[in-house]
C-alpha cells in the first residue's frame, strides 16, 4: 500500500475498487500505464452475486472467472420460454485474482471529493493525474428508482437457471397483493441455488415483506436451506447522480454510477469489464476517453433505455408482464439489441417497436400514453437539471 503523498508517477487515478474500478485499474496497467487505486477499502470482498450472459462478457477474461454457466434461461410471463444464451454467474475470489493489481499503486483512504485532475482525501492530502476516473460506489439523486431483491442461497442437485418469474407467487389464480415482483433462480456453484423475490424498479418494499413474498412463491423441488444459509439483500439506484454521465461537467465517471448500470435491469458488471478497454485504448492513444466511452449512439440508446425505464415504472402489474411476455417472444438479436448492446440504435429502436408491435390494441393503448408520461418526464428532468447548472 502507497501512501497519498508518494511521489510516483501517474498517468490514471481511478477512485473506486468495486469490480468497475479494478477492471479499468488492471487494464490500464497491463496497456503500461502508471496507475494509481483510491479505496477506503481496496481488499473489501466482493460479497454481491455478479451475473451476466457470457456474451456480454470480455474476450480478455479468462472463462476461469465463471462460478457456473447455464447454456439455457427460463423466463415465464406467465408462460415459460427458453431463451437459447448462456448464462453465468461470477467467481468473485478469481474475478479478483484476475483483476490483478501487482502493477497498480494501491492508496488506501477515504476520498471526499473528485475532480478533474485529482482527488482530496480526508486527512486533507490530494491525489493528482493528467486523467482522473471516478469509478466509486453506485449513488443515485434523491427520488431515484430502486431495485431491491431477497434471497437465500441452499443446496439442490438440479434445477433450471430462471431469469424472470412473473407468476404470481400466490399461486394460480391469485391476484396478488402489494407490489409486483419476480422470482430469480441461479445456480451459484455446483451444488448451491441462489433463490432471490426481486422488486424491479421502482419505490420497493421493505425487504421483510420481499422475504414474505420468497416464502410464498416457495422453492425449487429437492432446495434445502442450510443451518447457516447464506442471505442476501439487493438494494440499489437504477439513475445516476448526473443526467448526462457523459456529461464535461468534473472526471469521467465509470462503471454503474457512470451510466453503464442498464436502467431496466439493473446490470452493470459485465458491460463495465467490456468498457474497460475503451477508455484505455483512448487514454494511451491520447484520445478523449468520454468521447470514446460515449459517441453519439451510445447517448441515443441510453435515452431510450432511461425512456423504457420511465415506461416500466408507469405500467401496472398486468401491464408488466404483458410487456415482458412480448419482449421475451421477439427474435432473439433483438432481445440481445436492447438488453445488451450499449451503441446498437437500430437495434434497440427495432426491439422497442416490436415489443409494442407484439401486444394488443389495449396494450398498445396503454404503451403509447406511459411512454408520452414518460418522455415528458425526461423532458422536464432536463430543463430542472439544466435551471441547476447540470447536464
Amino acid at each position: 500500500m502507497a501512501s497519498p503523498d508518494s511521489d510516483v508517477r501517474t498517468d490514471l487515478l481511478v477512485v473506486g475498487a468495486g469490480p468497475a474500478g479494478a477492471a479499468l485499474a488492471h487494464r490500464a496497467a497491463v496497456a503500461g500505464l502508471a496507475v494509481t487505486l483510491v479505496d477506503r477499502t481496496p481488499q473489501q470482498r466482493w460479497s454481491q452475486t455478479f451475473g451476466a450472459f457470457v456474451d456480454e462478457l470480455p474476450a480478455w477474461l479468462s472463462m476461469d472467472c465463471l462460478a457456473t454457466r447455464s447454456d439455457e434461461v427460463a423466463v415465464y410471463t406467465p408462460r415459460r420460454r427458453v431463451l437459447d444464451r448462456a448464462y453465468a454467474v461470477l467467481d468473485n475470489s478469481a474475478l479478483r485474482r484476475a483483476l490483478s493489481l501487482d502493477a497498480v499503486t494501491i492508496v488506501t483512504a477515504e476520498v471526499l471529493r473528485v475532480g478533474r485532475s485529482g482527488a482530496v482525501l480526508a486527512d486533507g492530502s490530494t491525489l493528482q493525474a493528467p486523467v482522473v476516473i471516478d469509478a466509486s460506489s453506485r449513488r443515485g439523486h434523491p427520488g431515484a428508482p430502486r431495485q431491491r431483491a431477497y434471497g437465500v442461497v441452499g443446496s439442490v442437485d438440479d434445477a433450471e437457471t430462471v431469469l424472470m418469474d412473473w407468476r404470481s407467487p400466490l399461486g394460480s389464480g391469485a391476484s396478488g397483493a402489494g407490489p409486483l415482483t419476480f422470482g430469480y433462480r441461479v445456480p451459484v456453484d455446483g451444488e448451491r441455488l441462489l433463490v432471490e423475490e426481486t422488486f424491479l424498479a421502482g419505490d420497493p418494499p421493505p425487504v421483510n415483506d420481499l422475504a414474505g413474498r420468497w416464502e410464498l412463491r416457495g422453492t425449487p423441488a429437492g432446495w434445502s436451506r442450510d443451518d447457516a444459509a447464506d442471505v442476501e439483500i439487493v438494494d440499489f439506484p437504477l439513475t445516476g447522480p448526473t443526467l448526462d454521465p457523459w456529461a464535461d461537467d468534473g472526471p469521467l465517471r465509470f462503471g454503474a454510477a457512470g451510466g453503464l448500470m442498464h436502467p431496466a435491469t439493473g446490470y452493470s458488471v459485465a458491460t463495465s469489464l467490456r468498457c474497460a478497454d475503451i477508455v484505455v485504448d483512448a487514454i494511451t492513444s491520447g484520445a478523449d476517453p468520454r468521447a470514446a466511452l460515449w459517441p453519439s449512439p451510445a447517448r441515443r440508446v441510453y435515452r431510450l433505455r432511461e425512456l423504457g425505464l420511465g415506461v416500466l415504472l408507469r405500467l401496472g402489474p398486468t401491464a408488466t408482464v404483458e410487456f415482458f411476455d412480448a419482449f421475451f417472444g421477439l427474435d432473439p438479436d433483438l432481445q440481445y439489441a436492447y438488453l445488451s448492446s450499449r451503441d446498437d440504435l437500430p437495434g434497440v429502436s427495432a426491439a422497442m417497436r416490436g415489443t409494442f408491435s407484439a401486444l394488443g390494441w389495449p396494450g398498445r393503448r396503454r404503451l403509447a400514453s406511459t411512454s408520452l408520461a414518460a418522455a415528458m418526464e425526461q423532458i422536464r428532468d432536463s430543463r430542472r437539471w439544466t435551471r441547476h447548472g447540470n447536464h
